[in-house]
């Protein structure tokens, strides 16, 4: 009993272990080899499948009323205009190889929009969902605009063009947040006892969260055990993005301390779509940069766990 206690408890650092000790264990042991290589493309097939249904049982929970523009959704993107900004800067600007690869990594955590669960986990905080995909969906959309100006000035030999930067994310967009919320509100009005109930299923969706967590870390854990740099390159882009999840989530819940709703602001901030900024290192800038957003997807749910346990243990979100 005392450990289902403390894996409840502590669910986002269970799954985090479970899926590093399964990738381990699926690329270490011999005989199991095999069998992990032909499960390993199911597995990151069922990812946005699982996406979609956790963020339906959180949008049966929705207020309409908090699906509205808010001051500190303008504050939060305004601030991370900025910052992509000055970080395109500086890795113009910077000499060294491990300094500018380092740099890119962290232009990539800066830039991912706001991950499609933070509205799961800030549900969890006690937060609002609805003022949460609002500032999800406008975040996305703005993202896939702003970045494609930024990337040409980052890597000047790539031939990118906007639509081609800019369509995956808006068709993320699309497809992971706007159905699923489309196809809530809609249950909401035509089968309203089925809503009740799918919203009434106490965790859900954070439990549904935690098994795509663990299925994310395994991938993640894959490509840092894969990665060939230097220690120190390699050190960088897994501290680096440590940093930058504390200052982001301090960054979000300090404006949105000062406009009454703290911990969605942090959550918005803090919590990130590391898929896309994978995919924009990959297909855009250095390979090797998408190992920073792959160490955030570690630290930023650290953060999270902390902040559950420490709101179940005192009733509020220390902010």
């Amino acid at each position: 009993m005392n450990v289902l206690s403390f894996i409840k408890r502590w669910s986002l650092v269970a799954a985090l272990c479970f899926g590093t000790a399964v990738y381990l264990l699926f690329a270490n042991v011999p005989a199991l080899v095999p069998f992990g290589m032909a499960v390993e493309p199911y597995m990151e097939g069922v990812l946005p499948v699982l996406l979609f249904v956790l963020l339906f049982v959180t949008f049966c929970k929705i207020d309409v009323r908090d699906l509205r523009l808010r001051s500190w959704h303008v504050w939060l993107e305004l601030i991370r205009m900025a910052l992509c900004v000055l970080l395109v800067l500086a890795i113009v600007s910077v000499g060294a190889e491990h300094s500018r690869l380092a740099l890119t990594g962290v232009f990539v955590c800066v830039s991912c929009p706001t991950a499609a669960a933070a509205a799961v986990v800030t549900e969890k905080l006690g937060g609002s969902i609805g003022s949460m995909t609002i500032y999800t969906i406008v975040d996305n959309v703005l993202t896939a605009v702003a970045v494609p100006l930024l990337l040409p000035l980052i890597e000047r030999g790539a031939d990118i063009t906007f639509l081609e930067a800019a369509a995956p994310v808006l068709r993320n967009v699309a497809s992971v947040l706007v159905v699923p919320l489309a196809l809530a509100l809609v249950c909401r009005k035509v089968v309203p006892r089925f809503t009740a109930a799918v919203a009434g299923v106490h965790n859900l969706a954070f439990y549904i969260w935690c098994v795509n967590l663990s299925i994310v870390t395994g991938v993640t854990v894959r490509n840092i055990m894969h990665a060939t740099v230097s220690g120190l390159t390699l050190g960088l882009l897994l501290l680096a993005p440590l940093a930058v999840t504390l200052g982001l989530f301090a960054i979000g819940k300090g404006v949105g301390h000062a406009c009454g709703d703290s911990v969605s602001a942090g959550q918005a901030m803090g919590q990130k779509n590391t898929v896309v900024g994978i995919w924009i290192a990959l297909t855009f800038l250095d390979p090797l940069a998408a190992l920073a957003p792959g160490a955030y997807v570690i630290w930023q749910n650290l953060v999270n766990a902390w902040q559950i346990w420490y709101k179940e243990k005192y009733g509020v979100v220390k902010w």
